[in-house]
């Protein structure tokens, strides 16, 4: 099932996406079918059998007119608005190269010397720590925007990326779990867009703590633009991925590669922790795909498409108080 929190007229609800042709979306009110489905997070605390549940009154009642929606009829919300908790690593080498290399480059570029910055190359490999243990860190539960919005750029900022991701969502709570248990607690997957501010990531990150500004502001982890839940991916590393620009493929690739599968990140963030049902843990970002690999950024207006296999099109224009710096 893809699952959506959306508002209308009579508030936030969720309901379950059918896909149609030629973008005629519809939704299944799941709220207007048994008020006890009241919000995404109620439905993943009540596990297999909340979702068999909304199978059967799908199954059940999907033929009554009043309880479907055109999609485009309400304002799609982040299918978890405010996650548990939200933490993203760092699973592909390509874009951990990359990355460092571009933003060397960018430094150059706002330095104004050009030269150098044709001159950067990527490191020949990473750093051994990135293959030894699953890298991850904490970001910003508060600040999670919706699909379709328009993201607001922050004034301190001058250079506006984005980063496509596969996030897992987290269903049934655990401590020290196996990665050979590891799929059964995971309730489905969405996309998530880790919008960056490079200039002001760029002077935070010689501080060794990770990213504060650079990532941390309202609408900026943006995540949907529903959840399509894991029964419908049965392998989350063999998903085709695209990003588009304005209608213009920026990049191509698939989830595959990373450095360690979900199963083992799941059990290494668990580790004498307990994972909460509701949490969101994103892959990292996926090669490529970002403005920073390409040398290339957002600027105000432009409309971005981050499109993943068997979930769906994550769409967000951006709006920059002041003129791009590249």
């Amino acid at each position: 099932m893809k699952l959506a929190t959306f508002r209308d007229a009579r508030g936030s609800r969720i309901g379950i996406v059918r896909p149609g042709a030629g973008g005629a979306d519809a939704l299944f009110d799941l709220a207007a079918a048994d008020p006890a489905f009241t919000d995404m997070q109620t439905l993943i605390e009540s596990g297999a059998p909340g979702l068999a549940r909304a199978a059967a009154l799908l199954h059940a009642r999907g033929a009554e007119g009043a309880l479907w929606q055109p999609l485009g009829a309400v304002e799609l919300l982040a299918p978890l608005p405010r996650p548990v908790q939200m933490r993203d690593a760092m699973s592909y080498a390509t874009h951990i190269r990359q990355s460092g290399a571009g933003t060397r480059r960018l430094a150059a570029l706002l330095a104004g010397d050009a030269a150098a910055a044709a001159k950067v190359v990527p490191a020949a490999d990473i750093d051994p720590v990135y293959r030894a243990r699953p890298i991850y860190y904490l970001t910003n539960r508060m600040t999670v925007g919706a699909p379709g919005s328009l993201v607001h750029w922050p004034r301190y900022s001058r250079v506006a990326d984005f980063e496509l991701e596969l996030a897992a969502i987290i269903g049934r709570s655990g401590r020290d779990i196996a990665p050979a248990d590891a799929a059964a607690h995971i309730f489905g997957y969405t996309i998530f867009n880790d919008f960056s501010a490079r200039d002001a990531q760029m002077l935070e990150m010689p501080g060794r703590l990770g990213p504060a500004k650079g990532k941390s502001f309202d609408g900026g982890n943006v995540l949907g633009p529903w959840i399509t839940t894991a029964d419908e991916i049965p392998d989350p590393q063999a998903l085709a991925v695209r990003v588009r620009v304005n209608g213009t493929v920026w990049a191509e690739n698939t989830t595959a590669d990373m450095l360690f599968p979900w199963p083992d990140l799941i059990a290494y963030i668990s580790r004498d922790e307990t994972l909460h049902a509701g949490e969101v843990i994103g892959s990292g970002t996926i090669g490529n795909c970002t403005g920073l690999e390409q040398g290339r950024f957002l600027h105000d207006g432009d409309t971005l498409e981050l499109e993943i296999e068997r979930i769906g099109i994550l769409r967000n224009r951006i709006a920059m108080p002041q003129g791009s710096a590249v």
